[in-house]
């Protein structure tokens, strides 16, 4: 008995450790991003409580299958019973599950009711999905501009070493306030595209022809990095999205300079990618 409770006791040890923060914190780099939003965090912990909730439905799952085939094996003289029809274990096989989905469900929509709430937005942008880049309009302050790769050719076609954000840099960052809540205006001008940025928990399809909505609100400054989500042409692998996210008194000094850069902008022609 003292060597099975040694046994049992070292087992639990090793599944505390395998569980540890310091150990789940190893594995981030494989699961979704907690981010720096309040919406991206709610994501995060949905996903999580969703996924703890199938490993323990596995668990049960496997867990009696596995001691009916070991206990209840011919070798040990048992015999399968014969029945045809069980009300019990029909009601409880449609019963469970259904009550499980409703648990899963309240919180599932708590979120997404948050994420699709575009009111009282302190600043919209309209964003335009092209083949290749991507088009920023600030509506309130009459700002606009493109967005396209600017990864060098010699670094895509293997002549370079690639660099760090190889394929996630741009000519043109989008850039936003902390602490305000962004509502963004998503449509394009070609084919389908997806303007995504994971560590904002935003992704949401560009449709020609419709206006898709949804905001964000970040609270730690930062450059955030995302990339179109829609199979949209040849150049699909060179359409980033860059998000720099500044305190907003700085925010308003680049908003100043880019409305003095307007006038000349406006006169040259947009340039794109053509990788």
């Amino acid at each position: 008995m003292t060597a099975q409770l040694m046994t049992a006791a070292r087992w639990l040890a090793g599944a505390a450790a395998a569980f540890s923060p310091a150990a789940l914190a190893q594995l981030q780099p494989y699961n979704m991003p907690v981010g720096v939003t309040d919406i991206s965090r709610e994501v995060f912990g949905l996903h999580m409580l969703i996924f703890w909730i199938c490993v323990a439905i596995g668990v049960v799952v496997f867990g009696v299958m596995l001691v009916s085939l070991v206990r209840h094996r011919k070798s040990r003289g048992h015999e399968a019973r014969q029945f045809h029809d069980s009300t019990a274990a029909e009601i409880a096989w449609t019963v469970v599950p259904f009550l499980i989905l409703v648990a899963m469900a309240v919180p599932a929509t708590q979120v997404l009711i948050k994420m699709e709430d575009t009111a009282r937005a302190d600043l919209t942008i309209k964003i335009t999905g092209y083949q290749w880049l991507w088009h920023y309009e600030y509506l309130e302050q009459d700002i606009d501009f493109y967005s396209a790769l600017s990864t060098p050719r010699e670094q895509i076609y293997g002549l370079q070493a690639k660099g760090e954000n190889y394929l996630l840099e741009v000519d043109n960052e989008l850039v936003l306030p902390t602490n305000r809540k962004v509502r963004f205006l998503i449509t394009s001008n070609d084919v389908l595209h997806a303007w995504w940025v994971p560590d904002l928990a935003v992704k949401k399809d560009a449709i020609p022809g419709f206006i898709n909505e949804s905001w964000t609100e970040i609270e730690e400054p930062g450059v955030y990095r995302g990339q179109c989500a829609e199979l949209c042409g040849r150049d699909h692998g060179f359409m980033p999205v860059v998000v720099r996210a500044v305190a907003p008194d700085e925010y308003e000094r680049w908003v100043a300079g880019k409305q003095a850069e307007q006038p000349v902008a406006a006169a040259q022609p947009a340039t794109g990618s053509s990788n």
